[in-house]
């Protein structure tokens, strides 16, 4: 072992006995507004029982020795145990009105217990207030505050007041925050003839990256959108919120020419986004009437095409992320669907999940759900899907969760 290495040293107890520790564990609980800190029966069979002042973490052990024993002669006198407070004569008022017994009202003393160093100076002077009171077996105590002291608890107030307050103010915006990214997601889903969609985000914390969202394109046209902003929490909900802005106000051009539209998008996003900043994104156009679906993959995780006959495509990338480059450019692939046809978009908080094995969850498990519920509406479907993730990965949520359903109508 290295011996250089730093300790810790700590005192944990104090003993002071009593003849009575259950009396004695009301008299600091009740009247002095102590905490019981433990009660146990050790294996001895002896019972052990402390208390603790509300604002500390040294421990007074109650101890009931047998008669006849030196320690037994010690019940009723001095203890030397100091509690300090910062303002005596307050506590003073309020023990006595608990019928607390002081042998000794409070005391003003004031010492000088530094020399001057130079001639002229000030000696310094430590000064402090002090009381003493007895528990019911005699146990002599001093309450006691001194000038120091009384400075540093009010520092120490006020460093803690001010944390607390940061906390809450924190606490506060995240959870406005909250309410507005909640607003972004799509509060309204286009009505087509061909085909069903539902989506959902889960997030895990109070806000996320994640983004998924349903664009009237016109023209009985419909676009289906999931993101993942590269990071979490306050700075990926920001860039979230922007890259949704751009879309939303861009996405007249989809119809007409959906590769120049998402130039236009990371061109935007580019601009107003630090330069270690990105986002993944699957980008779909669906025609009501047609069927047809055209779609850019931009560096997303592959979309999955289950079609009707149990077979699965999968649509893989046809562009880098967004944001990361200053010159941009994808490849617009199409597909016919066809009714009883299943699509799945999803964020990584899907398929990434793992279990108490440090398993994933994968794609081919989220295959294999998409088969299960296949014959169920999207909504429901989804709702499944993310249960059987869930139900894979019960312990902490570690990445937004989020998925789009979509099945063509028979």
């Amino acid at each position: 072992m290295d011996d250089s290495r730093k300790r810790y040293l700590a005192i944990r107890a104090v003993n002071v006995y009593v003849r009575d520790q259950e009396r004695s564990v009301r008299f600091f609980v009740d009247q002095l507004g102590f905490r019981l800190a433990y009660d146990v029966q050790v294996q001895s069979g002896v019972r052990w029982v402390a208390v603790a002042p509300p604002d500390g973490n040294t421990v007074l052990s109650l101890i009931a020795p047998q008669p006849a024993t030196f320690e037994y002669k010690l019940i009723g006198r001095a203890t030397q145990v100091v509690i300090f407070t910062d303002d005596v004569p307050a506590t003073f008022r309020e023990w006595n009105r608990r019928g607390v017994r002081f042998s000794q009202s409070p005391r003003l003393r004031r010492v000088n217990i530094e020399a001057p160093s130079a001639p002229g100076e000030e000696k310094s002077v430590w000064g402090g207030v002090s009381a003493r009171f007895k528990d019911p077996d005699g146990n002599t105590f001093s309450l006691a505050s001194f000038d120091a002291m009384t400075r540093a608890i009010e520092e120490q107030r006020r460093v803690e007041t001010a944390r607390l307050e940061a906390e809450r103010r924190a606490a506060r915006e995240l959870e406005i925050a909250k309410q507005v990214q909640a607003r972004l997601f799509p509060q309204t889903l286009p009505m087509l003839e061909t085909l069903e969609y539902a989506g959902t985000c889960i997030q895990a914390r109070q806000v996320g990256g994640d983004y998924y969202d349903f664009l009237n394109l016109g023209g009985r046209r419909l676009g289906l959108v999931v993101g993942d902003i590269a990071g979490k929490g306050i700075a990926a909900a920001l860039l979230m919120a922007n890259l949704q802005a751009n879309l939303r106000s861009l996405c007249a051009i989809a119809v007409d020419d959906p590769r120049r539209f998402l130039q236009t998008v990371h061109r935007q996003f580019y601009e107003n986004s630090t330069d270690n900043a990105y986002a993944t994104l699957f980008f779909a156009e669906y025609c009501d009437s047609s069927r047809w679906l055209r779609y850019a993959n931009c560096g997303h995780l592959c979309a999955l095409l289950l079609r009707r006959d149990g077979r699965l495509e999968r649509l893989t990338s046809t562009a880098t992320v967004l944001g990361l480059l200053e010159e941009w450019d994808c490849s617009i692939c199409e597909q016919q669907l066809h009714p009883g046809d299943t699509l799945a978009l999803y964020t990584d908080g899907i398929t990434e999940s793992f279990n108490a094995h440090e398993e994933e969850f994968g794609e081919h498990r989220l295959t294999e759900a998409l088969r299960k519920y296949r014959h169920m509406a999207p909504r429901d479907l989804l709702s499944a899907a993310v249960e059987e993730v869930q139900r894979f990965s019960a312990g902490e949520q570690y990445d937004d969760i989020t998925m789009i359903v979509a099945k063509c109508k028979r």
